[in-house]
């Protein structure tokens, strides 16, 4: 391998795990010797890549800037070796950023049909309700649902997640059903990850828009929770179809106020600015898209 070559993998696998132990498993090499050519490339850069400590390998200002730089290089290379073979077999590593509720309930119960066609492909998860840092993290791919943030990033638009209003069976058995909006004030009310305690619900049916306001019961910082606590019979929660199929598929969520619509918003996979996308990065996205586009079949076809 070409020592420059392998001096650049070898930091952007450090930037990446974080580890020059780890690092050097990955890649077969020993800690001594992925820390004395990382040494070697700082001293040919002329500059600290990384802050040490007896816990974390960090990046450095120089370091984040480099990584950006020369991670562009790195995928270009991938994408020619690629191209020669021409094989059209994925490997090294993969590195998503995606909310937990959202790779819960969504991604992990589908990456197996991803990863079976491409052994050679590592997957490592960042999960996190937060923005992430895509270049800082060396994230390949952010899921994002909503709001983009970075609008210098190069967003792929892979669905739509309607919001609706659910509940379990027994408690609208119990608390009785909302007929209309203004209704729900005497419910108890499950608020999720975005909620603030008090919020309002705006909804819209022929045409006409009314909002009403919500006091929650139930504050969860996690959309996982949030649905739980539906399940369980702790009121009305509202959240992403999608989010909720399983259960609105298995009956343990029905659907309140099911002619009123509430909004949706966009799915995107977003990839980093200012570098070429992997070949893995690509074929992850247009997976996903495509399973998401089967999960909106099964809404259309549940009617929720």
């Amino acid at each position: 391998m070409n020592d420059r070559f392998q001096s650049l993998q070898l930091f952007a696998r450090v930037a990446r795990t974080g580890s020059f132990s780890a690092a050097g498993r990955e890649l077969g090499m020993s800690q001594p010797t992925v820390s004395r050519i990382v040494a070697a490339l700082e001293k040919q850069v002329g500059a600290a890549l990384f802050t040490r400590t007896t816990r974390a390998v960090m990046l450095t200002e120089a370091g984040t800037d480099y990584l950006a730089r020369i991670e562009a290089i790195l995928a270009a290379l991938d994408e020619a070796d690629h191209a020669v073979r021409g094989t059209g077999e994925l490997r090294g590593v993969l590195r998503l950023a995606l909310s937990t509720s959202f790779a819960v309930r969504s991604v992990i119960p589908r990456i197996e049909r991803f990863t079976s066609r491409h052994p050679q492909l590592r997957v490592e998860f960042i999960l996190n309700d937060e923005m992430q840092d895509l270049v800082g993290d060396a994230v390949d791919v952010a899921l994002r649902v909503g709001h983009l943030g970075d609008s210098t990033a190069v967003a792929k638009k892979l669905g739509v997640v309607h919001r609706v209003l659910a509940a379990s069976p027994d408690y609208l058995a119990r608390a009785g059903t909302p007929r209309v909006p203004a209704d729900l004030a005497r419910f108890s009310i499950i608020v999720g990850p975005a909620g603030r305690g008090t919020e309002g619900w705006a909804f819209r049916k022929d045409g006409r828009t009314t909002s009403v306001r919500v006091d929650g019961r139930f504050i969860l910082n996690g959309g996982e929770g949030a649905t739980a606590a539906a399940v369980a019979g702790l009121g009305i929660i509202s959240a992403g179809s999608l989010g909720m199929l399983r259960e609105l598929q298995s009956g343990q969520l029905v659907r309140v106020l099911p002619d009123w619509e509430m909004g949706s918003a966009e799915i995107h996979a977003i990839l980093p600015a200012g570098r070429a996308a992997k070949p893995s990065a690509r074929a992850f996205a247009d997976f996903i898209g495509a399973e998401l586009g089967e999960m909106e079949a099964a809404r259309r076809e549940l009617r929720c």
